[in-house]
């Protein structure tokens, strides 16, 4: 067994006494509910990145599905979507009875482009779902070819708030954005969501459809559920939005260190990044091709090697979604999108948060060559 001198966990939530002050502060108020943090909240999200309207939910799973339904996404419509993404990007076009077409990835940037996009769209595509997978934006020179075909593009910009293109922020991309403030994201408040978008029209529609689809009180003009975010969740938001820059810094300066330490591996892809582009680096993921490794290490072995030496690691995602049985039954199967199923098969992410210090990076430096049979520098 390795005696290792540091343990290197893969997240740990960035939480300061603000955050519990203030959390405690709307605990003391008597104002839980939907209040004036969820309205501050909104108003500096916006800001944040760049957009007229910003909406709060209770997750981004909330955001994606609040965001089709404003887009009018309905029965029988097709939304072309990644199927390498997590399955939030995709079942809310199944919530809304619509029928997900997914559409294979960029081998570097791990995106959907929306040009392969637009040559996929049918007399039935209504809108389309482009990930800024990892915190990566997407190409946004294809969107005006969804456009003219009248095809709303929701980015889903949940791993990639703080993110930008050619400056440009991260959700400010498509007709709407999406983000995540899950407990592992970049800026967390447990659970909760945001819609962004300079539409009025659909900012009104997610405000309704996220407080069951009632315009007056207690009228009902459609179909909405609870989701709602609550003035604790809000108030955590605000102090973590307010630490964005510092928190995202602190992942890309780490990332930096990886590409230097780890740029030479023979075998080993580190993360593209494409000219003016800022990334956010949600993950920070390799590409493990066992052909090429000095030892012919696959994903799997350098995972188990990493964990022998207390580097903890993720596997974002083991198998795309064409592949599980919720969308195998639209008769999709094995080959049909090659290279995500590739990629599944040799992704591996390293941790890249602010909870490292150089002692975790260096040793998760040396973890990593050791794995794939090169020399520890």
């Amino acid at each position: 067994m390795i005696q290792t001198p540091v343990v290197v966990p893969l997240v740990a939530p960035q939480v300061t006494e603000a955050e519990i002050a203030a959390a405690t502060a709307v605990l003391r108020s008597g104002q839980l509910a939907g209040g004036p943090q969820v309205a501050a909240f909104e108003r500096e999200f916006a800001d944040s990145v760049g957009v007229g309207h910003a909406v709060a939910v209770n997750s981004g799973t909330a955001a994606n599905h609040a965001a089709l339904d404003a887009f009018g996404v309905g029965d029988g419509d097709e939304v072309l979507v990644t199927p390498f993404t997590f399955a939030a990007s995709a079942t809310p076009i199944v919530m809304q009875r619509a029928v997900p077409r997914f559409v294979d990835i960029e081998p570097r940037t791990y995106n959907l482009d929306p040009a392969a996009a637009a040559a996929a769209c049918g007399g039935r595509t209504r809108a389309a779902v482009l990930v800024d997978l990892f915190g990566l934006p997407f190409e946004p020179n294809g969107v005006a070819a969804l456009d003219a075909r009248g095809v709303r593009v929701l980015e889903d910009a949940c791993q990639a708030i703080g993110a930008s293109r050619n400056g440009r922020m991260a959700g400010s991309l498509g007709a709407a954005g999406s983000f995540s403030f899950y407990a592992t994201k970049n800026i967390m408040t447990g659970e909760g969501g945001m819609l962004v978008t300079d539409d009025a029209a659909t900012a009104v529609r997610a405000r309704r459809f996220r407080h069951h689809g009632q315009g007056a009180q207690y009228e009902y003009l459609s179909l909405g559920y609870n989701y709602r975010m609550t003035d604790i969740t809000a108030a955590i938001g605000r102090v973590q939005l307010a630490r964005l820059e510092t928190l995202t810094a602190a992942r890309r300066a780490n990332a930096a260190f990886y590409d230097a330490a780890l740029g030479d591996l023979e075998g080993v892809a580190v993360p593209f990044v494409p000219t003016g582009v800022e990334h956010a680096y949600h993950q920070y993921s390799l590409l493990i091709d066992p052909g090429r490794t000095g030892n012919g290490a696959d994903r799997d072995a350098v995972r188990a090697a990493l964990a022998e030496r207390g580097v903890a690691s993720g596997v974002y995602y083991p198998k795309p979604l064409h592949l599980h049985p919720l969308f195998a039954a639209y008769g999709y199967g094995p080959g049909d999108f090659p290279v995500a199923e590739r990629i599944a098969g040799q992704i591996l992410a390293l941790p890249i948060g602010p909870h490292l210090d150089r002692a975790q990076l260096e040793w998760t430096v040396r973890s990593v060559r050791a794995a794939v049979g090169a020399a520890e520098t």
